[in-house]
């Protein structure tokens, strides 16, 4: 009796897997693009450009920049906040989509990143106190100034070290830690000119209206920003790079530019 028992569950046993192998197999959702968003790399702590603001939010101009973008797209953006150093990494691993935080675009990072057509430049410039120094105009005016910058290796440091005529013209050639207190002695009187990042001295002065004047003349080399992409996705990055456009076309990245700027600094220099 055991022993048929036995012999009917295993039956039972079988049947039960002939007729599994001979039904139809349920339909399972495809999830690898539901609800995909579109992942943006950012170095968080590089104001105005991507930051970390007072309520703990991801906010700058790029961050306007793209989520605009992504609307006009009909896709949803993650803003994530990665290892600068690492960025490259970060893309060609698939962690990110796009690296989009003041990007500048050069030779050698064409080798590894697609790169959308610039978006605005990336120059030094001078700045004077409001009502002070009318006479600063140019590099030539700087002459028997105390001019300053910021120290730590950047394209600006660079350029005037490397022009010790110019430097030697001025009356003091001071470097600060941070352009912040540059731009505080400035406005102190302590100092009569700061040569500067203008993404940086734009915003300052936006936020401190009235204190500084911006002279809009390039000071050295002036590199551009542009959005960077894995070098096979083609497709995502003309699909940005037509938002983009058409953002430039219809004065929405002036709009963008004049929130975080009080001026719109978009304008290329081709």
């Amino acid at each position: 009796m055991r022993k048929f028992f036995t012999m009917c569950m295993l039956l039972a046993a079988v049947m039960g897997i002939l007729t599994g192998c001979g039904s139809e197999p349920k339909a399972t959702p495809e999830k690898k693009d539901a609800g995909k968003k579109i992942v943006l790399g950012l170095d968080d702590n590089f104001p105005p450009m991507g930051f970390v603001d007072e309520s703990n939010k991801i906010v700058g101009f790029d961050i306007d920049l793209a989520t605009e973008a992504a609307k006009r797209l009909g896709e949803e953006v993650e803003f994530k906040p990665i290892d600068w150093a690492s960025k490259e990494a970060e893309l060609k691993s698939g962690r990110v989509d796009m690296l989009w935080n003041g990007l500048d675009i050069t030779p050698k990072r064409k080798e590894n990143i697609l790169f959308s057509d610039p978006y605005m430049n990336n120059r030094s410039i001078i700045f004077r106190a409001a009502g002070r120094n009318q006479d600063i105009k140019d590099e030539a005016s700087l002459a028997g100034k105390i001019v300053a910058t910021q120290s730590g290796g950047g394209t600006i440091e660079e350029y005037l070290e490397g022009n010790p005529e110019l430097t030697a013209s001025f009356k003091e050639f001071k470097k600060y830690q941070d352009y912040l207190a540059a731009f505080m002695d400035l406005e102190n009187g302590r100092i009569d000119a700061v040569v500067g990042d203008e993404i940086i001295g734009r915003y300052y002065m936006s936020k401190h209206p009235d204190k500084l004047e911006a002279v809009a003349v390039t000071v050295g080399p002036t590199t551009q920003f542009g959005v960077g992409f894995r070098k096979d996705d083609q497709a995502l990055r003309d699909k940005v790079q037509k938002a983009l456009d058409e953002m430039r076309a219809d004065g929405t990245m002036t709009k963008i530019s004049e929130k975080w700027f009080a001026a719109d600094i978009t304008k290329l220099n081709k």
